[in-house]
């Protein structure tokens, strides 16, 4: 990948995470930006719209994945997005070797897909901080019972 190479070509630190990112709100923006204050490039691997619907479920993504591409890139704090079709980041995890490996505070660390991988080679894996309350899913719950 070459702007994985650029990255190290630069001696940036590399930090990935992932996930569907459906509808964006204040979790994932803090998620996001926990993330890249762990290094100097923060690479999200986001599910394509099979893989989400795959993850969960019928009716999801509520938002297709261009527009959940779109949102992500106009961040100042994501360096680059790249939409993975399988149900896991791990073909994306051994192409990018990232050093650090971030998941959000919904996830433990063992729950983390690629932890294994990553500290094989020396990265490290870490879960941010939660943000109480909020989750698409409780977005959408809400929306659904008119609250």
């Amino acid at each position: 990948m070459e702007i994985v190479n650029n990255f190290r070509e630069e001696n940036k630190k590399i930090v990935f995470t992932n996930g569907c990112f459906d509808i964006l709100h204040e979790g994932h923006l803090s998620y996001l930006q926990q993330a890249r204050s762990m290094g100097d490039a923060l690479i999200v691997g986001l599910n394509s719209d099979a893989s989400v619907r795959r993850y969960k479920g019928e009716g999801r993504p509520v938002n297709k994945q261009e527009i959940r591409e779109s949102n992500l890139a106009a961040l100042e704090y994501v360096d680059y997005v790249i939409v993975f079709e399988e149900d896991t980041p791990m073909k994306l995890l051994e192409a990018i070797r990232p050093n650090v490996l971030v998941k959000g505070g919904d996830y433990s660390l063992d729950g983390v897909v690629g932890r294994d991988f990553v500290e094989s080679y020396g990265g490290v894996v870490r879960v941010t901080d939660k943000v109480e309350g909020v989750s698409t899913t409780k977005i959408i719950e809400s929306r659904k019972s008119g609250k």
